[in-house]
């Protein structure tokens, strides 16, 4: 069982205008950065079961709180939350420890900022893990305007943008009870229900499934919700359209090697595409939900380190 007090201890980093609350290990293996970056409604600490087998296998392990969670900052303002100042936070962040590029890789909201910033900064990415969420087109039409035509007005995305502070307020009201229903494996089949989804998990008393971690766990996320409440990560989703037009006028190719892990049994779908906008990507099925690094750690470790291995030994022989 994993003790919350191994985790590493955090520092407070200036970068880009907001101070992020970072976690790092391995500073030994200076010149080798990764970066993980946590999704919604998460944390860094959703990569404890990581860290010690990235550093063990010779690499500097950065786990940043991202803007909005955390003792990271909260601006007010939902724009400060667009695509532009996540990746902007993640460059100055790797100008912070002296890196040029580093491997980044991202879980739900965090692959999506991944993805983001190697649009934008292809330059500072030499390598893309993304779980669960694959590189997501852009499409023709915004994408909240697509799910709202596609999904309708309860799909909380939608719902999230179009009735800001409503479901905030229900989440802040039942945080422990959310997030206790939020993180759970093995769930029974079920046909989808009317109603805005996140606002009935809050408010549901019996959780379905089986807990994903143990209650110690859990409370590491409890209290950082409980301290931060839930608008500033939400705020995230406020952005998806202007994000849409940020990215307009970049090239959509993902270039770097990438590896993509799908947890079989997620509620997100798998791309059909993706080997049309990363055509360097590899890709991983595990049988597992959404949480894919905390419900399967130690094949989620394998996975990205004989990936990482295979990079490694390709550079080799091509010296570079």
């Amino acid at each position: 069982m994993f003790n919350p007090t191994d985790f590493p201890e955090p520092t407070i980093v200036p970068v880009n205008g907001v101070e992020l609350e970072v976690f790092e290990a391995g500073r030994e293996n200076a010149g080798k950065p990764i970066v993980l970056c946590h999704g919604w409604p998460e944390h860094a600490f959703s990569w404890r079961h990581q860290v010690r087998a990235l550093t063990a296998a010779g690499y500097h392990v950065i786990v940043p709180n991202q803007r909005g969670y955390g003792n990271s900052s909260r601006p007010a303002d939902v724009t400060d939350y667009d695509i532009e100042h996540l990746s902007g936070d993640l460059v100055a962040l790797l100008d912070h420890y002296g890196y040029a590029d580093a491997t980044f890789v991202g879980h739900d909201w965090g692959a999506f900022v991944v993805w983001g910033l190697t649009l934008l900064h292809p330059n500072r990415v030499n390598g893309v893990v993304a779980l669960s969420l694959p590189y997501q087109e852009r499409g023709e039409m915004p994408w909240i305007e697509f799910m709202e035509a596609v999904l309708g007005g309860d799909f909380y995305f939608v719902h999230f943008n179009r009735q800001p502070g409503v479901a905030d307020a229900v989440l802040d009201e039942h945080t422990a009870q959310f997030l206790r229903n939020m993180f759970r494996k093995n769930l029974p089949p079920a046909p989808p229900q009317p109603g805005m989804t996140m606002i009935d998990l809050a408010r549901a008393e019996t959780p379905l499934g089986e807990p994903v971690m143990s209650e110690s766990e859990l409370a590491v996320f409890v209290s950082a919700f409980e301290s931060t409440g839930f608008t500033s990560s939400i705020n995230w989703y406020r952005n998806l359209d202007r994000n849409w037009r940020l990215v307009a006028d970049v090239d959509p190719v993902i270039r770097q090697p990438a590896l993509m892990i799908y947890g079989e049994r997620d509620t997100i779908l798998k791309s059909e595409r993706l080997a049309e906008f990363v055509p360097n990507v590899e890709v991983v099925d595990l049988d597992c939900g959404h949480w894919i690094q905390q419900e399967k750690p130690d094949e989620t470790n394998q996975a990205i380190l004989n990936w990482l291995d295979r990079r490694a030994a390709a550079r080799d022989a091509s010296g570079k």
